[in-house]
């Protein structure tokens, strides 16, 4: 997929750049955008305030997928946006390594915001009537089951490490090999799945 970047901000074009190296395209006129097709767009939040919603809608309809980053952001913007359509949502700023992971995981279809949004989100989630967790869990091996409980509270890789008294590296290879056997794509689908 191409990488289109907009922004009514010269310093956060720069910024985004540099994070992605030549992988991408810098589009001065946002009319240009709803051409576009199959493209990952990053656009910064004030370039499209007050209209997100009608130029998340324009840019979807041609299969693009769309990372909002925002100068100060905010959990009830990055839960608004999600809702809109946006695939991922951060801080305009955030070190270039996040900006990779970002474009890695919209790449593959998933949703991307940061780890503490991503946690507030499971958090907020209703714990459903026990969707018979033994019989969604049996796949996993034990330790596997252990992790999968924990990331479903809402605990990230780093958090789960602790508890488990394992590294971060290893709570990152359980969680793949849990998304794959429980079919999800993330954290928040196995949080869903699982509540």
């Amino acid at each position: 997929m191409n990488i289109a970047l907009y922004s009514d901000d010269v310093n956060l074009l720069s910024h985004w750049e540099k994070s992605l190296g030549k992988n991408c395209e810098i589009f001065e006129d946002i009319e240009i955008l709803f051409a576009l097709k199959n493209t990952i767009i990053i656009i910064n939040y004030s370039a499209c305030i007050g209209g997100c919603e009608s130029v998340l809608k324009r840019l979807n309809v041609n299969l693009n997928r769309v990372l909002i980053l925002h100068r100060t952001p905010s959990f009830e913007v990055a839960k608004e946006l999600l809702k809109m359509g946006a695939f991922g949502y951060g801080n305009a700023l955030m070190n270039s390594h996040f900006v990779v992971s970002a474009i890695n995981a919209i790449k593959e279809g998933m949703v991307w915001l940061y780890p503490e949004y991503t946690s507030q989100l499971i958090l907020g989630l209703d714990e459903s009537d026990n969707k018979n967790k033994e019989t969604l869990l049996s796949p996993l091996s034990p330790r596997e089951r252990d992790t999968a409980l924990l990331l479903k509270d809402g605990l990230t890789y780093n958090e789960v490490a602790q508890r488990l008294d394992i590294t971060p590296r290893t709570v990152k290879a359980h969680a793949q090999k849990i998304y794959t056997k429980l079919q999800v794509k993330d954290r928040l689908a196995l949080a869903l799945l699982l509540k």
